[in-house]
């Protein structure tokens, strides 16, 4: 890697306790990044990339023959591969956006650090616990050197310096929930993920170890590789999709911890289409800091929406499109309900990363917000499969 591409020091600074990288680039140079896995959403993040000042795709790695000559219609010039170790020898590729399916996230992290690119690690980071530490294993020693950027967008939104000035100065209270909801509906017949097999996808197309990794080996079935995420092999269905994202937002603007016990419940009551996650679900989460966090999802029926409540003894913060402040008028008789109006940019996240690429700024939302996120979602998964409530063990760093 040329010198301009070297950090100039191994010193970190610090900003609220994290520990930074040094700006590697100068402002007006180009950052070139590749992506592992151009499906849908790498599709979505390599379109937030180039509406970056300054930036390049430049390599693209999938499994998936289509995928690869999809990239080529957005690059022309771009170098493809099938084997993401190949695409990370690139010496001058600076950046690394993942975005394959979640069971094969920590591989392609961990190489990517090994092969000392900075990283955007599509959500939720972590498949499981013993991947979340494989994954801090390989990134503690670089973290000085190399920026991770977890890919919970709210985490970049107007809405976190909102949310920040209404919790300040104790304005709720004692908080003692938060209740989230996160309801879809489709039309009948048309499933929520469901995604159609098309005849390209075939055993010459994709290359179906590459796509199991780790997961027990099965035969190549188009319908298991299209529509991964119905299956716990590669999924942690709608935990792993949305409730991650709406979890890493209060984690991040309250600091909560991993929680110390999780129960999931529901089941698969809609969708009887071989999916194997479930389309209704609750889940409490109990917090060490005295609060219960509770989320309640459903593909049948989209009223209710995507909505968060955070509930203090003196007031309340709702959250939808917009946030509010809403005082408790028993409480606090002189307080005033309050609207948020910081815009939001719409590829904000990935700014965010570019710019700390560069400049040395600080991530919106770092590793150890990803790993304390995946711990909470892989104990919900846990927690439905099994049956029972599961508790998590803060010293041992184990889900009992």
């Amino acid at each position: 890697m040329s010198s301009r591409r070297k950090f100039l020091g191994q010193v970190a600074t610090s900003i609220g306790g994290l520990a930074l990288p040094e700006a590697v680039l100068g402002a007006n140079e180009t950052i070139r990044f590749g992506i592992i896995g151009y499906g849908a959403r790498g599709q979505e993040i390599v379109r937030d990339a180039l509406n970056c000042p300054n930036t390049e795709f430049a390599a693209v790695c999938d499994i998936y023959t289509e995928q690869r000559e999809r990239a080529k219609t957005v690059a022309p010039g771009i170098k493809t591969f099938i084997d993401h170790r190949l695409m990370l020898e690139e010496k001058d590729l600076d950046a690394v956006l993942i975005a394959t399916p979640q069971h094969l996230h920590c591989e392609h992290f961990v190489d990517s650090i090994h092969a000392g690119k900075h990283v955007y690690q599509e959500k939720a980071m972590a498949f499981s616990v013993a991947h979340a530490k494989r994954m801090r294993v390989a990134y503690e020693p670089v973290k000085t050197k190399q920026v991770v950027q977890i890919g919970h967008q709210a985490c970049s939104t107007g809405h976190v310096p909102d949310v920040q000035s209404f919790l300040a100065g104790g304005k709720l209270g004692q908080i003692t929930a938060i209740d989230a909801t996160m309801y879809r509906n489709t039309p009948h017949g048309k499933p929520q993920w469901s995604r159609p097999v098309h005849a390209g996808m075939n055993p010459e197309n994709i290359v179906w170890n590459k796509f199991l990794g780790e997961a027990p080996k099965v035969p190549f079935d188009a319908n298991r590789y299209e529509n991964w995420r119905f299956f716990w092999d590669y999924s942690g269905g709608n935990v792993y999709e949305n409730m991650c994202h709406q979890v890493a937002f209060w984690y991040k603007v309250m600091g909560l911890k991993i929680p110390t016990s999780v129960t999931m419940t529901g089941g698969l009551y809609l969708w009887k289409d071989g999916r194997e996650v479930p389309d209704t679900m609750n889940v409490s989460m109990t917090q060490s800091e005295e609060l219960l966090f509770s989320w309640i999802s459903g593909f049948g029926n989209a009223s209710l929406g995507i909505t968060e409540q955070v509930l203090g003894s003196d007031g309340t913060i709702m959250r939808g499109p917009q946030v509010r402040f809403l005082p408790e008028k028993m409480n606090a008789p002189q307080a005033e309900t309050l609207t948020g109006n910081t815009p939001s940019i719409a590829n904000a996240h990935m700014r965010n990363f570019m710019d700390a690429i560069r400049e040395g700024k600080e991530i919106n939302c770092p590793f150890d917000l990803g790993f304390r996120v995946s711990i909470a979602c892989r104990m919900a998964v846990d927690s439905y499969r099994q049956g029972r409530t599961l508790h998590w063990d803060a010293v041992k760093e184990e889900i009992v």
